[in-house]
């Protein structure tokens, strides 16, 4: 079965918290120059850069996948992807309405702006995008795949805004089969705490902010095919 070089957790100038020069076009740009086979820029609940990404990656001949850092109300970091721009822009629609109207101020949190496939930035996002949203982790996996995606706790291991700090252990009737964890050496003690986890996949993304924190070509997914779709369906039924 193909395996994919993949980085997917990346964020955009989009994200309060990332680098200016994380535009759509300079991602894409890293990542062909990187030679890695698949990304997903996901920023704090938006995927307002997405089209530009998308644009973007396929000029440079990299596959990209739309997708979102969400914030739970529970301010649990969870990654959503999706296969299409358009099923990933109804779930921004979504989240932006249920995302706490907090007006960004810039000179305190950063900029969060809107580029276009040229890679010109078009607009910004009125309100403070690393707020949490009225949706509750529990039950994340059945919303995402009511817009045809699929979801994964970020950085699981952190001590703060992941599952296991934020809720203190993995919900009995999760249904997640896939997670994120930044640190590989705590994987042993994380699924020893855990026992969920054991029969779950895992992802090293980089969760870059800055251009040189994206990913070497070094983590590999095993996927059925080498599409969005193929990389999709192995994240919720992993080729273990």
């Amino acid at each position: 079965m193909p395996e994919l070089t993949y980085d997917l957790h990346i964020h955009s100038c989009l994200s309060p918290c990332g680098d200016d020069a994380m535009t759509p076009a300079n991602i894409a740009g890293m990542a062909a120059i990187k030679e890695l086979d698949v990304i997903a820029v996901t920023d704090h609940n938006s995927c307002k850069n997405c089209p530009a990404v998308l644009a973007a990656a396929e000029a440079f001949g990299v596959l990209a996948i739309p997708g979102m850092e969400m914030t739970t109300s529970e301010e649990v970091h969870a990654v959503c992807l999706f296969p299409t721009l358009e099923s990933a822009m109804d779930f921004d629609a979504m989240v932006y309405g249920k995302l706490l109207p907090f007006p960004n101020d810039e000179t305190i949190f950063g900029k969060q702006q809107i580029y276009n496939a040229d890679d010109e930035m078009v607009g910004t996002v009125p309100y403070l995008l690393i707020n949490s949203v009225e949706i509750s982790f529990d039950g994340l996996w059945d919303l995402a795949r009511s817009y045809d995606g699929v979801m994964f706790p970020a950085h699981i291991e952190k001590s703060s805004n992941s599952l296991l700090a934020n809720l203190g252990f993995v919900p009995p009737d999760s249904r997640f089969k896939t997670f994120e964890l930044k640190d590989l050496g705590k994987l042993h003690a994380v699924r020893q705490a855990n026992p969920y986890l054991e029969t779950c996949q895992v992802l090293h993304n980089s969760d870059a902010h800055y251009l040189e924190h994206i990913h070497e070509p070094e983590w590999k997914l095993r996927v059925e095919e080498p599409t969005v779709a193929g990389v999709l369906a192995a994240i919720r039924s992993p080729l273990l």
